[in-house]
């Protein structure tokens, strides 16, 4: 077999433009694939892992995927946020196991700043109920104090005591551009990679979130001769009238449901309700349809690819009814005629993968940092076995069957139909 591979080998090698040629379309195909599979695996993973414990989410009222997206991953602000008295009333609720506010708006670099409370640290979970861990420092303690996540420091090469200045509002805001200088922070500590959003957040206390805005009204930002010093923002740091959303864990799951009707019909205002887990599941159905179009498309052009292998080696049997007819001459009995053209479908449908894989990478590399800022998505160019290794066998195998059509034809040929080529096949 090792022989035949090697003749098929060298067989290519003198058709080397044909061949070069059929990998490199092969390997355009099979990246769409690998890309489109990647995001779509690690989307899934990425969003199920990042909260775990929570019951559910509350915000002002809306889409369930919106306040999700916006609390979970980061991808926006939910909305014009809720009342801080009725997440204080909210949080007393008997059955109510322990509740977190989230401020969102402002960030840093493109990242996001997350304000909320010490008790963050000790309370969220992601993954299978893993808690967060400090890979250097401590939770916040001071008004100025924040602690960020793993892709801050790496990306941004920040360390522990080291000082940062927070932008208001998101990319798209108008005052996006407009950092608080006045006021910097420090870093305090540094989580451990969690492979979620937290890993892309800038955390502050909410007293922090209130200090970098005490001078500012109505959105604005002050004239030069207002702005107060972060000494005397200190002072003027009370509770926040409103925040984005917040988290609610109950002392039993069962509960939810009442809980969500109950908050879905809270008197002070208008909010929403959300259990992570449905709303993931409404996420799925939404982004499901996109994810199939894509996959299909993607088969679509590995098909196309393969037929157009199909073709070439097809084509190309008739320029080479001599070479069969000597490599009869010389011994190859019609086995190996057949094996010699599905080893030269198997080699083309292989290099065609590893050309494939590499674009595939280039690909994702490229697109990380858009998924990162844009939809909290941290995207992995390690391939999953499980998830990889049967659509790789699958390519090989659709590959080889493509060759079979010629491998056959080339099969039945007899000794003189090589050493004639006015016979027909």
């Amino acid at each position: 077999m090792r022989s035949l591979l090697t003749l098929a080998w060298s067989s290519l090698g003198s058709r080397r433009f044909v061949a070069l040629l059929t990998v490199a379309c092969i390997g355009l195909g099979s990246a769409m694939l690998i890309v489109v599979e990647q995001i779509r695996t690690e989307a899934r993973e990425s969003f199920t892992r990042s909260v775990s414990g929570v019951d559910l989410i509350v915000g002002p009222r809306g889409g369930s995927v919106e306040l999700l997206m916006g609390v979970v991953f980061r991808t926006g602000t939910p909305g014009k946020g809720m009342t801080f008295d009725s997440y204080r009333q909210i949080a007393g609720l008997q059955g109510v196991t322990w509740a977190l506010p989230l401020s969102f708006g402002d960030s840093h670099h493109g990242y996001p700043v997350m304000g909320t409370e010490p008790d963050y640290f000790n309370y969220f979970r992601y993954g299978r109920s893993q808690p967060l861990a400090f890979a250097a420092g401590n939770p916040f303690t001071d008004v100025f104090d924040a602690v960020i996540g793993a892709e801050v420091a790496d990306k941004l090469g920040y360390q522990l005591n080291q000082q940062i200045v927070l932008e208001h509002g998101l990319k798209a805001s108008m005052y996006a551009a407009h950092g608080h200088e006045d006021k910097p922070f420090q870093i305090v500590g540094i989580l451990q990679r969690t492979g979620t959003a937290i890993d892309r957040t800038v955390h502050v206390s909410l007293a922090g979130i209130q200090a970098m805005h005490a001078d500012w009204e109505d959105g604005r930002p002050p004239e030069a001769f207002e702005r107060l010093s972060a000494e005397e923002a200190r002072l003027l740091v009370e509770a926040p009238e409103r925040i984005s959303a917040m988290l609610v864990a109950l002392d039993q799951r069962a509960a939810a449901l009442f809980m969500q009707a109950r908050l879905g019909n809270w008197p002070a205002e208008p909010l929403s309700a959300v259990m992570p887990g449905p709303a993931l599941l409404e996420l799925w159905q939404i982004v499901g349809v996109a994810e199939d179009v894509l996959r299909g498309m993607s088969w679509c052009v590995i098909t196309v690819v393969l037929a157009g292998m199909l073709t070439v080696l097809w084509s190309g049997l008739e320029e080479r009814r001599h070479e069969m007819a000597v490599l009869r001459a010389v011994g190859a009995r019609p086995r190996h005629i057949f094996l010699l053209i599905v080893g030269e479908a198997f080699l083309l449908t292989l290099g065609g993968l590893v050309v494939g894989i590499f674009f595939a990478t280039l690909t994702l590399s490229a697109l990380e940092s858009t998924l990162v800022q844009q939809y909290g998505l941290s995207l992995s160019t390690a391939f999953s076995g499980r998830t990889f290794l049967p659509l790789f066998a699958g390519l090989l195998a659709a590959g080889l069957l493509a060759g079979l059509l010629p491998a056959i034809r080339c099969y039945r040929r007899s000794l003189s139909d090589g050493l004639n080529p006015n016979m027909g096949g």
